[in-house]
């Protein structure tokens, strides 16, 4: 049936995305945390980075619960796009790759190469609302006087364009796409080649589907690789994309992705690429866990629906 068809190339788009967004909301205050870890070293040099947990903690004393919320409206915009995008675009490829393949399981590297693909792609598409979401989750960090206030997504999305230019909105887009293409194959193409490894190790032959100790171990090695792989580039990421010009003098902190990877190395040495570790783990961790484990069970549902 046309419609059946229809919604079958919808499926990797529309079950990505739901599972994305979920994942999104549910670790939001980590992703906070996180972003405030990493800018906390070029806004405070030479003091120790507060854990996670101080931050939080911190931050609901001064501004309420709702304050680790902050930014959540362009997180979801963001993952209505990006996430959206990423997956969905690499499960598409990914099975087409398998079908032009005989139907056989398609190696790792095929896998790596759908995955780098759909992140890059999918973060051309997102980078907008990814600054929108940094900015709005930083902004409280600068002095009193240099704050925006920003209202919400659309506030700091016009704001943006109206007082810095529409390039603005492309704001470090270069480690974007490093940290997208990285994403993809340490979440998406390790999990589908854990799967595999993991299926053998329990003897689940996979034939409805993985089970579910199957996909729970599988999307415990890919919350690691997905965290271990784009580390670096997404706190460049959220450096460029946070960075302001200085007051008197107008310059921007950083030039590039290579001056602001040097810079953070010169001053805060090779483990200032990693600063925020713990955050990013465990923001990337779950995310990961929720999105995989929830794609899975949202695509069954999404096909017992249309029946197919």
């Amino acid at each position: 049936m046309p419609e059946n068809r229809a919604a079958k190339i919808a499926e990797p788009f529309v079950c990505g995305g739901t599972a994305a967004t979920m994942a999104s909301i549910a670790i939001h205050p980590m992703d906070l945390a996180k972003v405030r870890m990493q800018l906390f070293g070029q806004l405070n040099p030479g003091k120790p980075v507060p854990s996670f947990a101080t931050i939080l903690t911190n931050m609901v004393k001064s501004d309420g619960v709702t304050s680790i919320y902050k930014g959540v409206d362009a997180a979801i915009g963001r993952q209505l796009v990006y996430g959206t995008a990423r997956i969905g675009l690499h499960r598409a490829i990914s099975d087409e790759l398998k079908k032009r393949n005989d139907g056989k399981p398609i190696n790792f590297g095929m896998k790596a190469l759908s995955g780098m693909a759909s992140g890059s792609i999918a973060v051309c598409i997102g980078t907008p609302f990814d600054i929108a979401l940094v900015r709005l989750q930083s902004d409280s960090m600068a002095p009193a006087a240099e704050r925006k206030n920003y209202k919400n997504v659309m506030d700091a999305l016009t704001r943006t364009v109206k007082e810095e230019g529409p390039a603005a909105l492309y704001k470090g887009l270069a480690p974007n796409i490093l940290r997208g293409m990285s994403m993809n194959v340490g979440q998406l193409a390790c999990y589908d080649q854990a799967k595999e490894m993991v299926a053998k190790l329990l003897n689940d032959p996979m034939t409805n589907g993985p089970a579910f100790t199957t996909q729970v171990g599988a999307s415990l090695v890919a919350g690691f690789t997905a965290a271990a792989f784009s580390m670096p580039f997404d706190l460049i990421k959220s450096r460029l994309m946070a960075q302001k010009p200085d007051p008197i003098s107008g310059k921007m902190p950083y030039s590039g992705v290579v001056d602001c990877a040097a810079s953070i190395l010169k001053s805060e040495g090779p483990l200032g690429l990693f600063s925020g570790f713990s955050a990013y783990y465990g923001r990337c961790a779950p995310h990961a866990m929720i999105v995989l484990l929830c794609t899975e069970s949202i695509t069954s549902g999404y096909r017992k629906a249309w029946g197919y």
